[in-house]
């Protein structure tokens, strides 16, 4: 039989233990490891619901928020004459610190997290500059061309994605995967011949946003 494996400490190895202990060893209570769900937050909000509610929830709030601020922003710059995308794009940045900083800190949705390293720090950092670069182009795209055609052409990413896979990692998907891929660039094409609203350099700013998307992935 295998004995349990305790923790001892040698009387007097320790300037704080009693002088006047009668035992030659004093067993340390060594407290149990918290698990995931009390370091994460047992009490977070989402605790009481079932895991698929919650993410069919987050889901359905991507979606509407999404929609929500992509047709704003087409309201703003195309109908009521706002001119500076790069501004609205800082305050969509600021906006999303802000709630960020409140579901960590004060409704403890996700754990906090640090970074550990410089390298940490300028990765982050490059794929922050990614992101505000492709939000601006998309912003911007929508001064020139309808929401429609720009989703269309944001439908694009998975292709733009396989490419930037290839550059970078040198990693080849099937070829079923490049010629599911095909039919949507096609489609992105005929779309555009077609467009009554088309825009040559909406169109390419709105290129430049989905390849910066798919850069980020």
């Amino acid at each position: 039989m295998v004995e349990a494996q305790t923790w001892t400490t040698r009387r007097m190895s320790n300037p704080r233990l009693e002088s006047t202990a009668t035992a030659d060893h004093q067993l340390l209570d060594i407290p149990a490891t918290p698990t995931a769900e009390v370091r994460n937050g047992i009490y977070s909000v989402g605790s009481h619901l079932s895991p698929n509610l919650l993410t069919a929830l987050i889901i359905a709030s991507w979606f509407m928020s999404n929609i929500g601020v992509l047709l704003l922003n087409k309201y703003l710059l195309s109908f009521y004459g706002y001119r500076y995308p790069i501004f609205l794009t800082m305050l969509h940045m600021i906006s999303c610190a802000c709630y960020s900083y409140v579901a960590i800190n004060f409704l403890e949705i996700v754990p906090r997290q640090h970074i550990l390293s410089r390298k940490q720090f300028f990765k982050i950092f490059a794929l922050s500059a990614i992101f505000c670069f492709s939000v601006v182009c998309g912003n911007t795209s929508l001064r020139y061309i309808p929401v429609s055609f720009n989703q269309a052409i944001g439908a694009t990413t998975p292709f733009f994605t396989a490419i930037f896979a290839f550059l970078i990692t040198c990693k080849k998907e099937s070829a079923e995967v490049y010629c599911a891929l095909l039919p949507v660039v096609f489609g992105i094409v005929l779309a555009s011949n077609s467009e009554p609203l088309f825009n040559l350099f909406g169109f390419l700013v709105c290129v430049g946003s989905t390849a910066g998307r798919a850069l980020n992935l």
